[in-house]
């Protein structure tokens, strides 16, 4: 009886076996889109990197814009002077 009962766990246990032998056999393949994934920019990361960066250029230049625009205020007070 017991011979039979060992004889039977590798067929119970087959299932466990052949879904382990399919991960340790798919996990290369899995590393390699992940690495491929954190080493390229998709388009929506490209598009949401593009729109920062542009809403902080026009901030930068709003900022100056309004600084020149005190400074020739203040210049011509001084010339009204």
């Amino acid at each position: 009886m017991r011979i039979l009962a060992f004889a039977l766990v590798p067929l119970l246990a087959g299932g466990c076996v052949a879904k382990t032998v399919v991960g340790v056999a798919t996990a290369p393949v899995k590393v390699a889109g992940k690495v491929v994934d954190w080493t390229t920019t998709s388009q929506d990361e490209a598009d949401r990197n593009y729109g920062r960066k542009m809403r902080k250029q026009e901030a930068r230049e709003g900022k100056a814009a309004k600084e020149e625009a005190r400074r020739r205020e203040r210049e011509e007070r001084e010339r009204a002077d």
